[in-house]
């Protein structure tokens, strides 16, 4: 019996809807995240995800929640395309002997996947999080500029509006002047500034990811032959997601730090992820390796229950007319 073949076009196409549609979602949750890890001990501007995000809607407005996405929406797509359809060839490589996957198998497959992704993964969190990480140093330039209110006289004249210090404005600036400067300054290393830690984080992700949602959809089939259903394939991948997100977030708070070219007043700089994780431990405790955690999981969770819903449904194969592959346990 001739061994179907994997169609590449289809599954970067599904891997490509699915990115698109899941950051649209929770790209604002994923903003407080990079906020939230980037903040020091005894200078946080922000309480919690929820303050956050009332935070930034009531001085940036609605679209200040999106400040990055548009870096995140073009380079997604080939970002979790290589992602899920390097885990997918894998799987199928591994399989050929007719033996089946076993859990080892699997892990390697998702190894492989999660060193594949960093190509476009670690350019594009060093612009997103550029981005990002923005409207946190304005707003801390603000308390700073705002004398403290033991200082303050009172006199009616000072406190009119036009005494009061002049507010520090954010200077707007794109992805594409950060990848020019970044590239003028450094070369195309400069884009890859963080990529160890990139690599930190994701393989491990995908070793933890990849075998557990194989293994929570399978339990939704009713027979090797047949897919799971949606809800199940839909609830495998968040479950999976959080779990995996969870894991690796000491290893997500490194690269925040590390791939964070801006900093603020009396911000420390790292020579790299053992000097960053020391000082992180030293000055900021081990509680610091879970800052953002549960943004997170709340992002990850839908983003990649999307992701398996999208390609489990095949949409690329429904707009390619091939039949769908799908593999045997």
């Amino acid at each position: 019996m001739a061994e179907k073949q994997i169609s590449l076009p289809s599954k970067l196409i599904n891997g490509g809807v699915a990115g698109i549609i899941g950051v649209t979602c929770v790209f604002p949750i994923d903003l407080a995240k990079t906020r939230l890890q980037n903040q020091r001990a005894g200078q946080q501007v922000y309480k919690n995800m929820l303050d956050c995000l009332i935070k930034t809607l009531r001085s940036e407005g609605y679209f200040g929640m999106y400040r990055g996405a548009a870096v995140n929406l073009t380079l997604v797509t080939p970002e979790k395309a290589i992602k899920l359809a390097a885990n997918d060839f894998f799987r199928h490589h591994f399989s050929k002997s007719g033996k089946g996957l076993t859990v080892i198998k699997e892990m390697l497959s998702g190894c492989a996947a999660g060193t594949c992704q960093v190509i476009i993964t670690t350019p594009m969190e060093m612009l997103k999080i550029q981005l990002q990480d923005a409207g946190r140093l304005a707003a801390q330039r603000i308390i700073a500029s705002v004398p403290s209110a033991k200082h303050a006289t009172a006199s009616p004249v000072l406190t009119r509006a036009y005494n009061v210090t002049p507010v520090p404005v954010m200077r707007k600036i794109s992805a594409t002047q950060i990848a020019a400067e970044l590239f003028r300054a450094h070369g195309i290393s400069g884009l890859y500034k963080g990529l160890g830690a990139t690599l930190l984080r994701d393989v491990p992700f995908s070793v933890i990811y990849f075998p557990l949602f194989a293994n929570l959809n399978k339990l939704g089939q009713r027979s090797a032959s047949e897919k799971a259903p949606f809800h199940v394939s839909f609830l495998a991948g968040c479950v999976a997601g959080c779990t995996a997100a969870v894991a690796v977030n000491p290893c997500d708070v490194i690269k925040t730090r590390l791939q964070s070219l801006n900093r603020g007043a009396h911000e420390e700089s790292y020579r790299g992820i053992v000097d960053c994780a020391r000082k992180l431990w030293i000055k900021e405790g081990p509680a610091a390796f879970f800052k953002g955690a549960s943004c997170r999981a709340l992002v990850i969770a839908p983003l990649f229950g999307i992701a398996q819903v999208m390609y489990f449904v095949g949409v690329g194969e429904y707009i390619l007319g091939i039949p769908q592959y799908s593999l045997k346990p």
